[in-house]
């Protein structure tokens, strides 16, 4: 036990979404006789929960502004249907579609923003009445019809990389990518050494750093063979793909800009946090924004996999973005979360959903247990909380970024946050 303290840094119980994503997919693997890490599997899980997963970035980041969005399904299948007319109707390159969808997105959130930051009123009402709004929009723009969308935008939805390079029996751009995330880990993993030591803090040992960087460098390798060798035309997603660079974007801006501390600074207290400086209704208003762009995008890429535009696209889906978050352990009461953990709790879902459905389980039964697994997930949250810990995901990236970074699961005042970017 006091090994497994010092590899993850701390209790290996504020580590209980990790394992728990572990355990099932290991109880899917052998449940399934081995059906839930093939690579045919793995590919359609990615493909078919990559929406939501980018939905989860957006809505991990209003929760710990201490809001809520309920309109993030409905304002996807809007701006879906939007692109998908727009090609059709119009003749427009995909491209320009994708620009248009974006576009729409930026001002969906201005005018949820608005209100919201601006007006003074919930972003539970808001959003709600969005939610409204946007479902009927949909509707009525597409008069309820299927509306189908040309090859080339697909690609965002359904494509893979390409193949590239001499005859390996791999997809060459699949290793690559795999090969440059090893990369960046272990980088990250020196430099963060390095910045302690220069900083005089405490650094780890160096068999916690090897075997941290083993298991993590090896699951990543793992997930690129099995990505690497699907059946032919198949390879690392293009949503994978998207999501992953908006993992690294996101996970930057939610750590270490100056707009990343705000948000987790107003939704720690608003008051306090208005008071040091920070303007509210600005970081408010691009949260909301922010939500609705992202929303866009994955309703485009629904669009994209599935090839046309419908008049019940994303139902549910809002649903199914806050869980993630929260299973990934945003706290309800805001100031608590990371990219991070939402993706855990995102892919969570995922496998069970995927791993249920393997073993044909009903629709019914399903939705049962995934409402239980998330109260407990929020209730072990609680737990933690109450005795004086950080949530379950706060410690992962402890290790990164030691000395005068701001850990923004970590309790942690305002005006200590705001003193840090001085």
């Amino acid at each position: 036990m006091n090994a497994l303290k010092k590899l993850f840094g701390g209790n290996t119980r504020q580590f209980g979404m990790i394992f728990a994503l572990v355990a099932l997919i290991v109880f899917f693997q052998i449940a399934t006789g081995g059906n839930t890490l093939t690579p045919g599997n793995v590919i359609n899980l990615f493909n078919g929960n990559s929406y939501i997963l980018i939905l989860a970035i957006g809505m991990v980041l209003v929760i710990i502004a201490g809001h809520i969005d309920l309109s993030v399904g409905s304002v996807a299948a809007f701006v879906g249907v939007s692109v998908a007319l727009m090609i059709q109707d119009w003749g427009i390159p995909w491209y320009l579609g994708i620009l248009f969808g974006l576009l729409l997105g930026v001002l969906i959130g201005a005018w949820q923003g608005f209100w919201t930051a601006y007006v003074g009123i919930p972003a539970f009402i808001v959003t709600l009445a969005g939610m409204l709004l946007f479902r009927g929009f949909n509707q009525f723009v597409g008069k309820s019809n299927t509306i189908p969308v040309p090859a080339d935008f697909q690609y965002i939805g359904s494509g893979y990389l390409p193949e590239f390079g001499p005859v390996t029996g791999y997809n060459n751009l699949t290793l690559l990518l795999g090969l440059a995330g090893v990369a960046f880990v272990i980088v990250s993993e020196i430099r963060s050494r390095r910045k302690a030591k220069s900083l005089g803090a405490e650094v780890p040992e160096a068999w916690v750093t090897v075997t941290k960087l083993v298991l993590i460098c090896g699951a990543i390798l793992y997930a690129t063979y099995l990505f690497a060798t699907g059946r032919p035309g198949t390879s690392f997603p293009i949503p994978g793909l998207i999501l992953a660079v908006l993992v690294l974007v996101y996970g930057f801006i939610s750590s270490k800009t100056i707009v990343g501390r705000h948000v987790y600074a107003v939704g720690g207290n608003r008051h306090a946090a208005e008071l040091s400086g920070v303007q509210s209704k600005k970081v408010n208003f691009l949260v909301m924004m922010n939500m609705s762009i992202l929303a866009g995008l994955a309703g485009m890429i629904f669009v994209g996999r599935s090839t046309a535009s419908g008049p019940f696209d994303g139902v549910g889906w809002e649903l199914d973005a806050i869980a993630a978050v929260f299973i990934g352990g945003a706290a309800v009461t805001g100031g608590v979360g990371t990219v991070i953990g939402s993706i855990v709790g995102g892919l969570v879902m995922a496998v069970l959903n995927n791993g249920l459905q393997l073993l044909g389980v009903g629709a019914d039964l399903t939705q049962i247990i995934k409402g239980l697994v998330l109260l407990i997930a929020v209730a072990f949250d609680v737990y933690n909380k109450s005795q004086g810990k950080r949530s379950i995901i706060g410690m992962m990236m402890k290790n990164f970024g030691r000395g005068n970074e701001i850990k923004p699961d970590e309790t942690t005042s305002t005006k200590e946050v705001i003193a840090k970017e001085a």
